[in-house]
């Protein structure tokens, strides 16, 4: 992949002595899980077609150990957490932007109390912020437009953070027709992956709960899910099998959508 072969490591820019503005915290899941490295893909053309100044520690990075708080290992989750607060400080980094919601909540609210005190941005925001100043301009007539696309909110990020209108307003741009699932922003409906519940099998009952927010997408006529966390895109993807729609509706993160639309 050309564009991963220009991503800038911290340690790299350093040995050279020059800096950057905003660390991009890949997560997990944008490190590893084969669907969720396309978005993570996505959101690096985006940096380097604007020609921001970031960087990602690579092999430095480690996991948030969010997972780990929440499945109740608090003294694993402190370990994972010093780890990496050693490591961002001696960067001196400053901004985050991460597109994890389970990581942007992590670092911004469980790392201050440990030393880790950083100014925390979902790429959500960080893609509205680029809309609203002008650096990234959107195509007319672009890949969306005119498409029913239906956005559901991540708990991490909307519930827990209060970044409702962001990702909406990045759907905006797209020209597309934003419709709303009954349930949504702070009455949405959760996934079912949030609080350790990703990592292993639902308890028993009638029906899958993202199974129960894969209809109530599907009943708006979109033809597109878009999401905004790892996590999401996971169960939403799962519960577009599960209706056997993956033909005619497709689950996308927004910066999948913003580079498919750019044409990046």
């Amino acid at each position: 992949m050309s564009e991963l072969n220009k991503v800038p490591l911290a340690a790299e820019l350093l040995a050279e002595g020059k800096s950057f503005d905003v660390l991009f915290w890949v997560g997990c899941a944008g490190s590893f899980d084969e669907r969720v490295k396309s978005v993570t893909r996505s959101f690096v053309k985006i940096l380097n077609h604007l020609n921001i100044s970031y960087a990602v520690l690579g092999t430095e990075e480690s996991c948030t150990g969010d997972p780990a708080k929440r499945a109740g290992n608090e003294f694993l989750f402190q370990m994972q957490a010093m780890s990496n607060i050693q490591v961002l400080n001696g960067y001196g980094v400053k901004r985050i932007v991460t597109t994890c919601p389970h990581c942007f909540n992590t670092l911004k609210n469980e790392y201050p109390s440990l030393g880790g005190n950083y100014e925390l941005v979902h790429h959500s925001t960080f893609l509205q912020e680029l809309i609203d100043t002008g650096q990234l301009k959107m195509k007319e007539s672009g890949s969306f437009k005119g498409q029913k696309i239906t956005y559901h909110d991540s708990c991490y990020l909307g519930r827990a953070n209060g970044v409702y209108e962001a990702p909406r307003k990045v759907l905006e741009v797209l020209d597309a027709d934003l419709v709303e699932m009954k349930r949504c922003k702070t009455k949405g409906l959760c996934c079912g992956a949030g609080g350790g519940q990703m990592f292993k099998e639902p308890e028993k009952g009638t029906k899958d709960i993202n199974v129960e927010r894969t209809e109530e997408a599907i009943a708006t006529g979109a033809t597109v899910i878009a999401a905004a966390c790892p996590f999401c895109m996971t169960m939403l993807t799962d519960g577009v099998k599960n209706k056997e729609k993956e033909s005619t509706i497709k689950v996308y993160d927004l910066a999948e959508l913003i580079a498919q639309n750019e044409g990046l």
